[in-house]
């Protein structure tokens, strides 16, 4: 267990205007222009001058933006517990709960996600019923996710995907009628995704964010299947998905949250863990993530396993510890809940969002050509237009924690790297920077294999590549 702390910070260029448009058809993506041949002896950017901040590096770098902080400092608390105390009356949300009734079971739950999704939604939202049939414990049903998708107007087709499942159920799996109050476990989660929704839904972004409240998930991920599926055979693009399932928190418990993501250390699921590690340092240093090397808890599952099981890099946000006696069953009740632990969580999603669909999409990994000189590395990748700058990160094998320099974007694309440690295997990987300080999702890292001090042999650029999320 690796808790993230706060990263080094340079000041941001220029504020960044942006506009309003409705989703297109599919667009293409933009072609990112391919840099010029590595030329080490001239055009190369030092690594340890990136780090002093050069003038001629520029000042581009990772910085709190103010449109988003102001986003942050509208979290409601009241709304929060609001929004967990309405699920929560509904008595029971179990999937073979009545959908009849106008104030009691799944189908009461269900409209009134819709409804409230279409009341905050400030008419960006397009809100849609998800149906899929489902027999369960020999009883045909019909289930609904419900899907909010707020429309990013650049080019780049890949999508972000926030979840949260809104079923609950009590100590026998079965029960459709006896209480099951669910708030923790997962009003809890279902609120997050509210509170997000209303926020981000007053801003345009380039990139599309999905809103995803889950049905059947008690009874073994059937919907987030479903959901995932249908994704797959249309075949979009998930840059990310992150699940958020028993976040309420409790008084007492350590500020900080847990993040579940399947390894290798250097899996996709495990770099979105360190990218929400870097967002949390930067918007809420004071609430940590701690990564779990894991799909999940042992013995236990969520939505995460549906896209992780598709290729898709997703991980699970839970509390820092879990009153498991409190867990389906009548006595996971809104009272219980720690909201300024809530809203904390609230932060690091709308945070992390913000940052991933205001900025150009992931890099590919870098090219790593070794150099004349030992420990010495040329980088070489694409660089995208649409970027102020990069962040170049260099991560020592076993540890989750990365050394960050930055370049501008007319350094990009040909960086070198020198003092590399002798013997020592580090990860590199980059991120895309806007003019705002806003971070990117990270690339896939590349291998780099330091040579020793005899000249034993180099093994540099053998690159992890993601798995197709298509």
């Amino acid at each position: 267990m690796r808790v993230f702390r706060s990263m080094l910070v340079l000041t941001a260029l220029v504020m960044l205007s942006s506009g309003c448009a409705l989703l297109e058809p599919p667009p293409q993506p933009i072609v990112p222009t391919m840099p010029p041949p590595p030329t080490p002896d001239g055009d190369s950017v030092d690594f340890d001058a990136l780090a002093q901040g050069t003038p001629e590096i520029g000042s581009v770098g990772f910085n709190v933006d103010p449109d988003i902080a102001a986003l942050l400092n509208n979290i409601s608390r009241q709304n929060l517990f609001a929004y967990v105390r309405a699920l929560e009356s509904f008595g029971t949300r179990h999937t073979l709960s009545p959908t009849e009734p106008a104030t009691f079971g799944i189908g009461a739950a269900r409209q009134w996600i819709f409804d409230e999704l279409t009341r905050i939604g400030a008419e960006r939202l397009e809100v849609r019923i998800d149906e899929f049939p489902l027999t369960f414990a020999g009883v045909p049903t019909t289930q609904q996710n419900i899907i909010a998708t707020l429309p990013g107007e650049g080019s780049h087709p890949g999508i972000i995907v926030i979840m949260a499942h809104y079923d609950s159920r009590n100590e026998n799996p079965d029960d459709g009628e006896g209480q099951a109050p669910g708030a923790n476990d997962n009003a809890s989660g279902v609120a997050v995704l509210m509170e997000a929704a209303r926020l981000l839904s007053a801003r345009t972004w380039d990139q599309t964010i999905v809103f995803a409240f889950m049905a059947a998930e008690e009874q073994g991920t059937f919907g987030s299947h479903h959901f995932v599926q249908d994704l797959m055979l249309d075949g979009r693009i998930i840059d990310a998905a992150i699940n958020n399932d028993i976040v309420g928190g409790r008084p007492g418990i350590p500020q900080s949250l847990r993040v579940f993501a399947p390894g290798p250390e250097n899996s996709p699921a495990i770099q979105l863990a360190r990218y929400l590690g870097v967002i949390a340092g930067m918007y809420s240093p004071m609430f940590t993530i701690e990564i779990q090397q894991a799909p999940d808890r042992d013995g236990r599952y969520g939505d995460q396993r549906e896209f992780q099981s598709a290729g898709v890099p997703a991980v699970r946000l839970t509390e820092s510890v879990e009153d498991v006696g409190a867990q389906h069953n009548a006595a996971d009740t809104s009272d219980k809940l720690d909201y300024e632990y809530l809203v904390q969580v609230t932060r690091l999603n709308v945070a992390a969002l913000a940052n991933m669909a205001g900025t150009p999409p992931a890099p590919p990994p870098p090219t790593v050509a070794p150099m004349a000189n030992p420990g010495s590395y040329l980088l070489t990748w694409p660089r995208d237009d649409r970027a102020a700058g990069y962040a170049v990160m260099a991560r020592p094998l076993g540890s989750y924690d990365a050394e960050m320099r930055f370049v501008s974007a007319a350094e990009a694309g040909n960086v070198a790297i020198a003092g590399l440690n002798a013997g020592q295997v580090y990860n590199v990987s980059l991120a895309a920077l806007d003019e705002r300080g806003r971070i990117g999702l990270f690339s896939p890292e590349t291998i780099v294999e330091v040579g020793t001090a005899d000249g034993s042999a180099i093994d540099a650029g053998s690159v992890i590549t993601e798995t197709s999320s298509r």
